[in-house]
């Protein structure tokens, strides 16, 4: 945890601090998250993949990590950034320090920098590739690397965090992971069947899912669309996942195949698929939003919600069909943050209604979702 750790970004920009987590050299895009807690989550969520992530807090890991809180079978990020880690672990869900976790998992971890600087750096410069490593501490050779790091645009990312095969998901929610014990401990019949197409879900999602009535069959996110209808679903979810929206074709294909045949509910690269398939494009972000604290506006309704957000891509408005009415805006940028489909039973956000960790406020999406499907039932 003492040893030196280089930060160097593709611009010449580079931060020397220490060592944590496990020794190693990894490349990848570095962001930022400006959550105050929920590392655990983020470390387990697989639309990190290929990131190295910065957290704004200055303190991380006070509380620990336990088995409960993941997103997934295992961290996903590339690289994990911190001004201080935390000494102790002090929560009585506890069962491991951070640090030991990132060790355990093999992610290598930068603290002692100055996060400040490199956040406010990345904001006016943008998001870019970046090298972090223990093994090589020469300047010019890190940002020689990072130059040549292949980077997101264009890669297919999904492929690399899909399941092997179709599961049936059987776990809801309980009480750390949702607002209410005793809603959590009262949930509906399982009078919906839902095909989740699992682009590197976040497991909370099909927590909600499997809360709010629904059977939920989780097939891999190469699923034709046939594969999908022989299902026999009431609706089709479309999941987050990590990296370039556009270069995913398979993905694209089978949307439209399922599109007027069952509802469709989409969430974050979800979202984006969504409007790929009905004609819009996509663009990369200069920095992203990423952290449990997003500003959005419910056109709809007038309301804003404050949500959790994980992505770098965005719908670009210009190109949205006439097909497609904004339902949601994001109020930091005014940049797209939901749709609806004018003629067709199927929608969609660009943020985490599920937040783990975050607010509450999107819940009523789930239920929207099912009223969807009872609806298009009769």
């Amino acid at each position: 945890m003492n040893g030196v750790c280089k930060l160097a970004l593709e611009d010449g920009t580079v931060f020397t601090g220490k060592s944590w987590g496990a020794p190693g050299e990894v490349d990848g895009e570095v962001v930022f998250n400006t959550s105050m807690t929920g590392y655990q989550e983020i470390l387990t969520d697989p639309s990190y993949r290929g990131q190295i992530v910065t957290m704004t807090y200055t303190e991380i890991g006070n509380y620990g990590v336990n088995s409960e809180d993941v997103e997934s079978f295992k961290p996903h990020l590339a690289g994990f950034i911190a001004r201080e880690p935390s000494r102790i672990s002090s929560n009585f869900r506890s069962n491991a320090m951070l640090q030991d976790y990132l060790a355990e998992h093999g992610i290598v971890g930068l603290q002692g920098i100055d996060t400040r600087r490199l956040v406010r750096h990345i904001r006016v410069r943008g998001a870019m590739k970046g090298v972090l490593s223990t093994l090589d501490v020469d300047d010019a050779s890190l940002v020689a690397k990072a130059q040549a790091s292949p980077g997101l645009v264009g890669r297919d990312l999904v492929r690399e965090v899909l399941p092997d095969t179709y599961r049936q998901w059987t776990e809801g929610l309980n009480e750390w992971t949702h607002l209410e014990k005793s809603e959590a401990a009262s949930p509906r019949p399982l009078d919906l069947h839902v095909v989740a197409l699992d682009y590197g879900m976040k497991w909370n999602i099909a927590r909600h899912l499997f809360h709010s009535g629904c059977r939920v069959t989780v097939l891999p996110g190469t699923a034709s669309a046939e594969e999908i209808l022989t299902q026999k679903p009431d609706g089709v979810f479309l999941s987050n996942g990590p990296g370039d929206p556009e270069p995913l074709d398979y993905a694209i294909r089978a949307i439209q195949g399922v599109l007027g045949k069952v509802p469709v509910f989409g969430i974050c690269l979800g979202h984006q698929l969504l409007s790929l398939a009905c004609g819009a494009k996509t663009y990369k972000l200069k920095f992203g939003h990423r952290g449990a604290n997003q500003p959005v506006l419910n056109v709809r309704t007038g309301r804003v919600e404050i949500t959790a957000q994980n992505h770098g891509f965005c719908v670009a408005e210009d190109t949205l069909p006439s097909d497609l009415e904004v339902t949601h805006l994001n109020l930091n940028d005014d940049t797209i943050a939901g749709v609806r489909h004018r003629r067709l039973p199927a929608f969609s956000v660009q943020y985490h209604p599920e937040a783990s960790a975050g607010p509450h406020d999107s819940h009523y999406l789930f239920a929207d979702f099912r009223e969807l499907m009872l609806s298009c039932r009769t």
